[in-house]
């Protein structure tokens, strides 16, 4: 061979990934911008660290001969694959291509995602999906289903294993909703990506029912009614910007800690936070401010902001350390549990035990929301979910009481009898399997009946109540508490705690694994 033919297979090859690289043509890449999308590789360009990216399986094509495929070229089978890093950091990520067959899912399609999937796992790296597919690819027939199932298994896998986030950037239909739900956090784009395992259509032939795409899988809906959304954005360079963030609170994989980043020397001590919480414990409060008050400015990111309000979910740094933090929010049906926020903090309790995240717990909790629907619902089977997820964690476990912790749902909140490594109550706290009132009106129930003035009976039988058992002292002294803190010191209290445990270790019953009630 000589020096002429070497230049000529090489300009062969730049010829070959340039034909790669325009995907479906620029016809089709214009329509895609005309839609308010970016191409697969803007995606990726956007997401990772500039000139990190390294492509693989670029030459990968279908070999489908089937419905007039044999005469269809596609250029990557649709999607992208490879890796790169992000704040410095290795992940691996796919990027489908909705220029290319509409991002479908097909035989080879599937192989270059279950490849870089191995990738990762076998790298110990976060694993980053950018969906974009209308689906499986139907003239593939039965092997896009075979391919789906590659994914998912991998999926289900290596969960606990790497993080894995998939970024929902265009239609996700059938089973390209599937594996996002397997996955760890699903961001969405408002108004340009949505999810539903059967489209507005067959919905409408099937019940008569008519919703548009965007009402019955849009980004509002997922991350406010059903919960399948962690995350959304107003476009898709805020999205991925977002996805930057989480990756920065997470370690590579189950084997390592979160990264550790420096922190500005600040007062520790917080004067300001005793103006947040009211004494009366009816009175609502934002617990984000209680959060600010705590963890490092400007740390906080919270998970699932839109779902059930009533308990606020998310990740921050005390002292420049990553922690998860699982907080009653009394703004929202005074703060007690139901069946939603359980399943929220459990999931997210889980998240943080499988990857090295100390948790910390702000109770104020008044039980578990009562109600007819809530206990057709489930909320026996769902809220025991809280309790399984904190006894199974390993990690710092810390809770802080704010103010009541009654009944069953304070044992759910990482109370000691369930694994708490260090619990700290304020000195207004209220401690008690229910509240003075409710006790009172039961436990002195004839006398407050067969007194002269039922009503100043009843005051003072609370209140009698009050100072005998809803104080954090009788919990204290039975080991329930470690120690009743002054508010203006939980900062320093909780640096201490995770300076104490960063070296804690401890093992569960050796087991293939437990069976939580799902």
């Amino acid at each position: 061979m000589t020096t002429q033919d070497i230049f000529t297979s090489i300009n062969e090859l730049y010829d070959r990934r340039r034909e790669v690289e325009l995907g479906g043509g620029d016809e089709r890449i214009e329509k895609q911008h005309e839609r308010g999308k970016l191409t697969a590789r803007e995606r990726i360009e956007l997401l990772l660290d500039p000139g990190t990216f390294v492509e693989v399986n670029p030459f990968i094509e279908h070999r489908s001969t089937d419905f007039g495929l044999a005469d269809v070229k596609g250029p990557g089978d649709g999607v992208v694959t490879g890796y790169g890093k992000v704040n410095g950091r290795p992940v691996y990520l796919f990027s489908q291509d909705f220029t290319v067959f509409g991002g479908a899912l097909g035989e080879m399609h599937a192989k270059k995602i279950a490849n870089v999937m191995d990738m990762a796992a076998k790298n110990g790296a976060p694993f980053i999906g950018l969906n974009d597919s209308g689906g499986a690819r139907i003239q593939e027939g039965v092997v896009s289903l075979d391919g789906y199932g590659h994914i998912f298994y991998r999926n289900a896998i290596y969960s606990g294993v790497i993080p894995q986030i998939s970024v929902i950037m265009g239609p996700c239909a059938g089973g390209a909703v599937y594996s996002p739900a397997i996955t760890d956090f699903v961001f969405m784009v408002d108004k340009t990506s949505q999810m539903f395992i059967t489209g507005p259509k067959v919905i409408e032939t099937v019940t008569g029912e008519k919703i548009t795409s965007e009402d019955l899988g849009g980004s509002k809906v997922h991350n406010s009614i059903s919960g399948n959304a962690h995350f959304r954005g107003g476009s898709e360079e805020e999205v991925l910007e977002m996805v930057r963030a989480l990756i920065g609170y997470l370690p590579q994989n189950n084997e390592e800690k979160p990264p550790r980043l420096e922190h500005n020397e600040e007062d520790d001590y917080r004067e300001d936070i005793t103006d947040i919480v009211p004494f009366d414990g009816l009175r609502p409060y934002d617990v984000r401010k209680v959060v600010e008050q705590v963890v490092d400015e400007g740390s906080f990111m919270e998970v699932q902001k839109e779902f059930a309000k009533n308990i606020v979910v998310g990740f921050a740094r005390v002292k420049g350390e990553a922690v998860g933090l699982v907080c009653n929010q009394p703004k929202f049906m005074a703060g007690g549990l139901d069946i939603d926020s359980s399943d929220k903090a459990s999931r997210f309790i889980r998240f943080c035990d499988s990857f090295n995240i100390p948790l910390i717990t702000f109770e104020d909790v008044s039980g578990f929301f009562p109600g007819v629907k809530q206990e057709h619902g489930g909320i026996i089977r769902h809220g025991a979910k809280i309790l399984y997820a904190y006894s199974e964690a390993t990690v710092p476990k810390i809770t802080v009481i704010l103010r009541k912790a009654y009944g069953g749902a304070y044992v759910a909140l990482n109370s000691k009898s369930i694994g708490a490594d260090l619990v700290f109550s304020w000195p207004n706290a209220e401690i008690a399997v229910m509240g003075p009132q409710g006790a009172a009106n039961i436990i002195f129930a004839r006398e407050i009946a067969n007194s002269d003035n039922p009503e100043e009976t009843r005051a003072k039988k609370i209140e009698e109540y009050r100072e005998k058992f809803a104080n954090p002292y009788v919990a204290a002294s039975h080991g329930m508490v470690d120690d009743v803190i002054d508010p203006r010191e939980t900062r320093i209290k909780l640096i201490q705690a995770l300076e104490m445990m960063r070296t804690k270790k401890e093992d569960r019953p050796k087991k293939k694994h437990g069976n939580i009630p799902l």
